[in-house]
C-alpha cells in the first residue's frame, strides 16, 4: 500500500492547478477559485460507502452524480440490493477489507452506520487521506469527537457531518436574525425534541439470520448474543450502540443553537432523567449546559429536553394568531428585547405584536448548494464545509457530553481546550470505552 496520506494520480485534478488561489467565503462554507482552471472540473469522484440501507441509502443518493466505486455492508440483503444498484461497485461485508483494498482507487468515504462504528470507519478513512462525510452524530463516545476533530484537521481533507438540515434556508434565517441583534443579547436558549427511546430489554435465545453478520455489527462493541430487533432499528434503545433520543437528535436541534449563539465547549454540564439503567438508554433526559462569553455575546444557558419534556416558558408564549406554540420539537432563543421559537422549517419573532412589520436583516448568508453538494464541491476545488469536523466535533461533544452527566449523576466542569472533566475523574472515564479486540480508533 502506498503512503496513505498521498493522493492518487487519478485524483489530481483535484488539486492541482495551473496557477495561485483565491479563498473566498460562500454561504459560511469556503471555496477555492482559480484563477487558471483545472485539468478536468467535472471528473466524478470515486466514492465508497459504509453501509448501504436506511440513513446510508439516503446519503449514497446525496453523491449519486459521482461514481459509486466500492460498497460495504454487514447486511447482505441490503448490500446485495446496493450492488444490484450500483453493479460496477465492489461489495464487502467488513469496511475495514474495504477500505484496505480499495485504498488507491477510492477518493471519499461515505459512512452511514450504527453510532457505535461511526468512529473506527470514519477514523481508518481520515488515517488514509479520504474525505469523510459521516452521519449524526460523529461519534458515540466524547473521545472519539476528539479524535476525529483532530484527525481532519492533521489530513487537510474536507469533511461534513450528516446533520443535512443545516442546508435548509430556515436555519440560516434564524442565525441572521440572532447574529443580527433583532432580539438583542441572548442569554438563554432552550432546544426540544419529541424523540422517544428507552424501555427496551435485549431479546436472547433468537439466532441472528443468515443475511446478518453479527459479529461485524456489533463491531468495537462488547460481545453478547444476537438480539433480536438491534438491527436496523433499536440499537438507539442501549448504551452500547447508541445514546437515544438526544444521541439522535441532539445534533440536528442543538446545531442552530450552536450556529447562531457561536457556541463551542461548554464549562459546565449537568442533567436529570429516570434512574440510570446500565444497559438502556434513558425514557426521558433534560441537559444543563453553561457556555462562556464569546467575543461578542454573553454567556448563555442551553437547555434540552427530549421524549415530549419541553421548557416551561414555551406554555405562555403565544403566536400571531393568538394560538399557543404547541410545537413538538423546536428552538427557543431568549433574548433582551424578544425571542425567536424555530424548528426545521419555520420560526417566528415573540411577542407577536412588538414584532409586527418587522423588517428581517438583510441576508448575509446564501442558500446552500446542498449538504452532501457542499463536501463534494470542497473535495474538488478545495476549501471546506458549513459542518465540518472543526465544527461538528465539538458539537457532538457537547450533546455527548449531557449523557455522561446523566449516567454519573454528576454536574460537570468541562475544560473544553485540555479535554478534561475537571472535577471528577468518574465522568473522565466515561469519555470513551474499551473497544473490543480487533477494533481501533
Amino acid at each position: 500500500m502506498s503512503n496513505p496520506s498521498s493522493l492518487v494520480s487519478r485524483r489530481r485534478f483535484l488539486q492541482n492547478v495551473s496557477a495561485l488561489s483565491t479563498v473566498t467565503v460562500c454561504g459560511g462554507y469556503f471555496t477555492s477559485q482559480s484563477v487558471a482552471e483545472s485539468r478536468s472540473p467535472n471528473e466524478r469522484l470515486n466514492i465508497a460507502a459504509v453501509g448501504t440501507a436506511n440513513r446510508a441509502s439516503a446519503d449514497i443518493h446525496g453523491v449519486i452524480k459521482e461514481n459509486l466505486v466500492a460498497l460495504a455492508d454487514v447486511d447482505s440483503n441490503y448490500l446485495g440490493r446496493a450492488g444490484k444498484r450500483f453493479p460496477a461497485a465492489r461489495t464487502y461485508r467488513d469496511f475495514r477489507k474495504m477500505l484496505e483494498s480499495e485504498s488507491e482507487k477510492i477518493d471519499a468515504v461515505v459512512v452511514g452506520t450504527p453510532d457505535h462504528t461511526h468512529a473506527p470507519a470514519a477514523a481508518m478513512a481520515l488515517r488514509l487521506g479520504k474525505p469523510v462525510y459521516c452521519e449524526k452524530p460523529l461519534t458515540h463516545t466524547v473521545h472519539e469527537a476528539r479524535v476525529l476533530t483532530q484527525l481532519a484537521k492533521e489530513k487537510k481533507v474536507a469533511t461534513q457531518l450528516g446533520t443535512q438540515i443545516h442546508a435548509g434556508r430556515n436555519y440560516r434565517r434564524v442565525v441572521e436574525l440572532v447574529q443580527s441583534g433583532a432580539i438583542g443579547p441572548v442569554r438563554e436558549a432552550h432546544v426540544w425534541c419529541s424523540a422517544r427511546y428507552g424501555g427496551v430489554h435485549f431479546t436472547t435465545g433468537t439466532p441472528a439470520p443468515d443475511n446478518l453478520d453479527w459479529d461485524l455489527w456489533l463491531g468495537p462493541a462488547p460481545k453478547r448474543p444476537y438480539s433480536e430487533g438491534l438491527h436496523p432499528k433499536r440499537w438507539r434503545n442501549f448504551w452500547d450502540y447508541g445514546n437515544g433520543a438526544i444521541g439522535d437528535f441532539g445534533c440536528h436541534y442543538m446545531d442552530l443553537t450552536h450556529w447562531a449563539l457561536k457556541l463551542k465547549y461548554p464549562t459546565k454540564v449537568s442533567a436529570e432523567g429516570p434512574a440510570v439503567d446500565a444497559v438502556a438508554t434513558p425514557a426521558w433526559l433534560v441537559v444543563h449546559y453553561e457556555y462562556p462569553e464569546r467575543s461578542d455575546m454573553p454567556p448563555v444557558k442551553l437547555t434540552w429536553y427530549d421524549s415530549g419534556r419541553r421548557p416551561k416558558l414555551l406554555a405562555t408564549l403565544k403566536g400571531p394568531n393568538g394560538k399557543p406554540i404547541n410545537w413538538s420539537s423546536g428552538q427557543l432563543f431568549v433574548g433582551s428585547k424578544g425571542m425567536i421559537v424555530s424548528d426545521y422549517n419555520r420560526h417566528m419573532l415573540l411577542p407577536a405584536d412588538k414584532f409586527a412589520g418587522f423588517k428581517p436583516p438583510k441576508r448575509s448568508i446564501p442558500d446552500s448548494m446542498g449538504h452532501h453538494a457542499e463536501w463534494i464541491h470542497a473535495i474538488k476545488n478545495g476549501g471546506t464545509t458549513t459542518c465540518d469536523f472543526s465544527y461538528s466535533g465539538p458539537l457532538t461533544e457537547a450533546v455527548l457530553l449531557g449523557t455522561v452527566a446523566y449516567r454519573t449523576g454528576q454536574s460537570l466542569d468541562w475544560d473544553g481546550r485540555q479535554f478534561r472533566v475537571t472535577n471528577s475523574q468518574q465522568a473522565q472515564q466515561q469519555l470513551h470505552r474499551e473497544y473490543r479486540k480487533g477494533w481501533t480508533l
